[in-house]
Order: structure tokens, then sequence, then C-alpha cells
């Protein structure tokens, strides 16, 4: 009970839901869950579109995916028709500031499952796009950072 299943097909794209970051902003996507409307999403980094389309299944009113790998974009799309969920996209994209990106906002919910240097990078477009009162889970950092 309480449980959400999710198929990923992860192909060449990352994101399984059995790495620890991954499974870290699961867990955080179920604390937003109990404590308020998840509402609109962005996904960072999408990879498989794992973390988007678990926040779909667990209520969100839509979510944009965003990765630099166009293979990662073609298997989060297939991932999302799936799993049957409604309201996902996934663009190819580099960086978070774009026309579509910033139409899409703001966001009430930001994932970026993804490396510090590419975190820090787009730490101001991270802020700028999520709503007032939103949260922004981030995680992908290694031990020794």
């Amino acid at each position: 009970p309480g449980k959400i299943s999710v198929l990923i097909e992860a192909g060449p794209a990352f994101g399984t839901g059995h790495h620890g970051t991954t499974l870290g902003c699961l867990l955080a996507l179920d604390d937003v869950r109990r404590r308020r409307s998840i509402g609109k999403v962005l996904d960072l980094g999408t990879g498989s579109g794992v973390l988007a389309i678990a926040a779909l299944k667990a209520g969100a009113s839509s979510a944009i995916g965003t990765d630099i790998d166009l293979d990662s974009v073609r298997v989060a799309n297939e991932n999302a028709r799936k799993n049957h969920v409604n309201g996902f996209t996934a663009l190819h994209v580099t960086g978070a500031n774009t026309p579509r990106i910033r139409q899409g906002g703001p966001y009430d919910t930001v994932f970026a499952n993804i490396l510090m240097r590419p975190l820090i990078g787009l730490a101001p477009d991270i802020a700028s796009l999520t709503a007032p009162g939103g949260t922004i889970i981030l995680s992908g950092l290694l031990h020794h950072q």
C-alpha cells in the first residue's frame, strides 16, 4: 500500500531508480507528496525519465524532462508511454534557460540529479524557474564533493 509502480527501461540512458542518488530523489519526492501538491515538475538531466514519471504517477500536474543526450530524451519519452502517463515531455537541450522551459514555468518541484559542475552552472536558472515556495531536489554529488 502507498507504493507507486514505475516501469523503466534505461537502455543507453541513466536512471533505473536503483542508484543511491536516484533513490534519494524518489524519497524526497515522497516527502514533498506528503506535505503538498507536487504541481508542475522540471527534471533537469532526466536520463530515463524515472523521476518525472514517478512524480506524474504520484500526482504531478505536468512534467518536463530535459537532457543533453538525444538517446536519453528518446528513452524518457518511450518510458512515459510505457507507464501510461500524460503531461510528460522530454526535451533535448543544453542548459535550463530555453524558451520552451521558461514558458512551462514556474515549476513547483524541480529535480536535478546531475554532477556537481553542471549543478553549479545551472543554479541561477534553477532558482529562477522554481515557483515561490517550490521545492528543489538536488542530487548527484560524488562522495568527495
